[in-house]
């Protein structure tokens, strides 16, 4: 029996979202990978809107069995970090309404798991996920990548 993984990179302006499968035997395989984007023009609430719309279309299209995300990293800008924390909320609560288990990764223990190194940099990210998975095509934005990159974590911690 094969595994779906949703791994999501939260954000409302900038949102990494993929799909892994996890074959029973083998390399996980990248269903769908997207950097999906809100319009700067909007208010706050029809992004959170679009975000939860997008969400759901997501998890109703690929019915993963897990959503592995990001914890929230704390910056030095509250305002950023509390809108990505309200993304979340709205994520997590979609994941929820449709009976997908949630598992949050640090982003040292992303790192951890893909790279054997809680300390690594977004390069040594890409090129572990590179070497991990095929990815469907050539250009992939870095949110992708953390995206792909937490489901691989959820992956390896569930072999």
């Amino acid at each position: 029996m094969t595994t779906r993984i949703i791994g999501i990179d939260p954000g409302y302006d900038r949102l990494g979202i993929a799909i892994i499968e996890k074959p029973k035997k083998g390399k996980e395989l990248v269903l769908h990978s997207e950097c999906f984007q809100t319009s700067a023009k909007d208010d706050i609430y029809t992004r959170f809107g679009c975000v939860a719309s997008h969400i759901g279309n997501i998890l109703e299209t690929y019915k993963p069995d897990a959503l592995a995300i990001e914890t929230l990293f704390i910056t030095k800008n509250q305002k950023t970090a509390m809108r990505v924390a309200e993304a979340r909320g709205i994520i997590l609560s979609e994941a929820i309404r449709r009976g997908v288990s949630i598992h949050e990764y640090t982003p040292m223990q992303i790192k951890m798991a893909v790279t054997s190194d809680g300390t690594s940099d977004k390069g040594r990210v890409i090129k572990m996920v590179h070497l991990l998975v095929s990815l469907p095509r050539k250009k992939v934005i870095d949110d992708e990548y953390d995206a792909i990159a937490a489901a691989l974590t959820h992956s390896a911690c569930t072999r």
